[in-house]
This record gives structure tokens, sequence and C-alpha cells, in this order.
């Protein structure tokens, strides 16, 4: 089976008992679509428990750029982004939850660090897979800057990880593609929190971090979903 969640937000135990849920064996691919860290409490041990398994395959996003951009520079004394002054670069993690990064990146040892760092910075852009019938592109956030004319390496890491998209838009006129992204809670959308599908658009971040909010898991085989 192939599995779909997003922005697990260091929900750590939400992540386990996912995983738990879902009954993940070898056999099983799990694609997250970004924004495991910052926010909460736990985010460095979900990416230690993510390395550990070679049937998970993860997509950037944006709290993982903006990591790299700092961690980067913390530890390797590069940076990944030098359009941005270093102290507006911090400010702006910081105020989005990147604290409980930097203390999980702490109390790591300094080779331990270095492999969570590297592991990071493999993150896919995005990833189309075929299920069936069915083709689903997996991306943290949408296509901004979207063409038809555009092949999906044509856009940018920024295309991919900041965009808001328009829940009533179709990408692309065959109804078989489907849009698969994070990054946008679906109470913002619609006030709830489960898995919306809208126009060939499946939205599977529901708000883990958040009161009130779940982590959605999606069987792209069953179509099943999955909450915690």
């Amino acid at each position: 089976m192939i599995y779909v969640m997003s922005d697990i937000h260091g929900m750590y135990d939400k992540y386990i008992k996912m995983l738990d849920l879902i009954e993940l064996s070898g056999d099983d691919e799990l694609y997250i679509l970004g924004d495991v860290v910052d926010r909460g409490d736990k985010p460095v041990e979900v990416l230690l428990d993510m390395m550990k398994r070679p049937n998970v395959y993860p997509i950037i996003g944006n709290h993982e750029l903006m990591a790299l951009n700092v961690l980067d520079m913390m530890f390797n004394g590069e940076r990944a982004d030098v359009s941005v002054p270093v102290e507006k670069m911090i400010e702006d993690w910081l105020k989005n939850g990147g604290a409980y990064t930097i203390a999980g990146f702490a109390k790591l040892p300094h080779s331990e660090r270095y492999d969570v760092l590297d592991y990071m910075s493999e993150f896919l852009l995005c990833e189309a897979v075929d299920v069936g019938e069915k083709t689903f592109i997996m991306v943290h956030s949408g296509f901004d800057n979207f063409s038809h004319d555009k092949k999906l390496s044509d856009y940018t890491v920024n295309d991919l990880v900041w965009h808001r998209p328009d829940p009533d838009f179709r990408y692309f006129e065959d109804e078989s593609i489907y849009i698969v992204a994070g990054h946008t809670p679906t109470f913002t959308i619609n006030g709830g929190n489960s898995i919306i599908h809208s126009s060939g658009n499946i939205f599977i971040d529901c708000g883990a971090w958040y009161d009130g909010g779940r982590l959605a898991c999606l069987c792209l085989d069953t179509m099943e979903e999955f909450y915690v």
C-alpha cells in the first residue's frame, strides 16, 4: 500500500500512533509531504524515526527550508539562501516554531546532527506516483506560477513550499491526475479537520499541531482516510 501524510510538526506521539493505525510494513510506502519539524516539541524524534525507514519518502516543506537555512549556518557555516539577512532568517524561523527544532538538535551528538542535516537536505521537491489508472502528484503546498507548459523539474523550491492554492482550481484537465498537498490546514479552507477533495486537489494537512486538529493519512490504493 502507498500512504501519504503531511505537516507532522513535531507531534511525535501522533506520528507513532498513525504508523500503528495503518500498520505500516516494510512492503508499504509512505510519503510525508513536508513540515515534519517545528512547532511541536519532538521534531527531531520524528526525523530520527523517518531516517530508519527506507520506505519513507520525505518531500520538503517550508519549515524544512527555513530550518536548513539556519542549521546549515550554525553547524556547517553555510547558507542555502544568501539573499536574506541572517537576523531576519533566524527571526522568521523562530516566529514559526523553530525553537523546538533547535533544542532537539542541541541534544544530538555532533556526528548525528550532520547525519540529520544531510537527510533533510535530500528531501524531494515533489513526486508523481501512479496507482492503478490514477496519477498522484505529491507536493508540500501546490504549484505557484503554474503553467501547463512546465515540467515538474521547472518549478523552484519556493514555487512548491509557500503557495496557498485555490481549492477550486483544477491544475490538469485530465481528471485521472490529482495533486496531493499539505501546508494549508483544512480548517482554513472549510472549517473542518478532515481531508478535502476538490477539483482534483487533495488537501491532507488537518492541523495536527493545532488544538482540535488531527494528523491525517491517506491510502492512495483504497482512498481510505486515517486520523489520529
